[in-house]
């Protein structure tokens, strides 16, 4: 049994963030039906590289597991209503259309949904929301990265404002999204009512400018890009050594004292630009320079090691091929195998209902549409019928 046994879900998502949030519901034993549009997901092209067998792109691929897949033009008056009927047996339905566009469909929730389905909690992902100087305008995660602040505090110190290198609005919508969805229907034991969830990707980028905000808010202060260092604490940066680069972070003074001892550098203890966290924070770099030639002389895992059995933070910086390689990363379960494809496993780790990540492949593009609509109460002449007028499909459209 998975937490969500007995949910289904209906995912109107593309692209990344709704379909990274559902692909979590879905680890977690939700009946997760993602309904493409005749032309598919668009990031089923965003590559290379492709999976000719599985008709995508890894993009698409890496967060479309654990769902099944169907397709429908919600264009056409058919498709329309065949979306209403599954929607009757469903308990979530979560699209990330622009803001008006299920409404343009008559299928608002306010207007049609609510009323028709009493019990749905309906998720919405759109950029900027619906109101607002900027409703209704289009969301991209780098768009958003920039309009949220979040390049301005990244890049190295006293660079330009960098994009990071994950798409951190989108898969923090996602992850957004998810926990909304798991409260909605918690709360929908206790009263017995669904209702609407608006999630933007703007309000999420808002709500993890931290400490950055923070640090604003009481100082006064406008952040800087502070590249590997930390605004609130030292030492917090990425060492050299012999072999690899190494991430060190001294949260207090203990660690502090621990990493000076542990790399031969005792007489730094009580230094008085390096007492207390606010002397090391105003002298971040001259600390770094006392501890550089110490830290070039190791091998860096052994650093590492040596310093995390004292109980100071630390880390080789290591690429992506060594991390799923590496024998803990295994040893998590966060990597996965279905059936021959590789994928990344679920951080949510419960005791009796532990995720089933390795459950269901990525799918073809319509390859449950028929079974589906079954499902739906469709006889195979009105499944035939549907297909054939196109406001089904069971293959992409050219």
């Amino acid at each position: 049994m998975g937490a969500l046994d007995g949910i289904k879900v209906i995912d109107l998502t593309r692209v990344l963030g709704g379909p990274f949030g559902t692909q979590w519901l879905g680890d977690h034993g939700a009946d997760v039906i993602k309904i493409e549009p005749p032309h598919g997901d668009d990031v089923r092209a965003w590559g290379p590289p492709f999976d000719e067998e599985a008709g995508a792109a890894s993009y698409f691929l890496g967060v479309n597991r654990n769902k099944r897949g169907a397709a429908l033009d919600l264009r056409m008056d058919e498709g329309r209503e065949v979306l209403l009927r599954l929607l009757e047996t469903a308990d979530v339905l979560i699209e990330n259309f622009k803001p008006g566009g299920m409404e343009k469909w008559g299928l608002g929730y306010e207007e049609v949904l609510k009323v028709r389905f009493p019990r749905l909690i309906h998720c919405r992902i759109s950029g900027f929301g619906a109101d607002g100087p900027h409703g209704g305008l289009p969301g991209y995660d780098a768009v958003v990265q920039a309009q949220a602040g979040m390049m301005s505090v990244n890049g190295p110190e006293g660079g330009p404002a960098t994009r990071l290198g994950i798409p951190i609005v989108d898969i923090g919508t996602g992850m957004a999204a998810a926990f909304g969805i798991a409260m909605a229907l918690y709360e929908r034991s206790h009263s017995g009512r669904g209702q609407f969830i608006d999630m933007t990707l703007y309000d999420t980028a808002v709500s993890l400018l931290f400490p950055h905000a923070a640090n604003y808010f009481l100082s006064g202060k406008h952040p800087t890009i502070t590249g590997n260092t930390h605004s609130n604490l030292s030492p917090y940066d990425v060492f050299p050594t012999k072999t690899c680069k190494v991430f060190i972070a001294g949260g207090n003074d203990t660690q502090f004292r621990k990493i000076c001892e542990t790399i031969g550098r005792e007489d730094l203890i009580d230094d008085p630009r390096f007492r207390k966290n606010k002397d090391r924070l105003v002298n971040k770099h001259a600390l770094r320079a006392e501890f550089g030639p110490s830290m070039a002389e190791w091998d860096g895992e052994d650093l590492a090691a040596a310093l995390m059995r004292t109980g100071a933070p630390a880390g080789p910086v290591l690429e992506t091929h060594e991390v799923v390689a590496h024998p803990h990363t295994r040893h998590r379960e966060m990597t996965v195998d279905i059936d021959g494809f590789r994928t990344l496993g679920n951080p949510i780790k419960m005791s009796r209902t532990p995720p089933k990540a390795a459950r269901l492949r990525p799918p073809r593009f319509g390859q449950d549409t028929r079974a589906v609509l079954a499902e739906a109460g469709y006889s195979e002449t009105e499944i035939e019928n549907l297909i054939a007028s196109g406001a089904a499909l069971d293959k992409l459209q050219a």
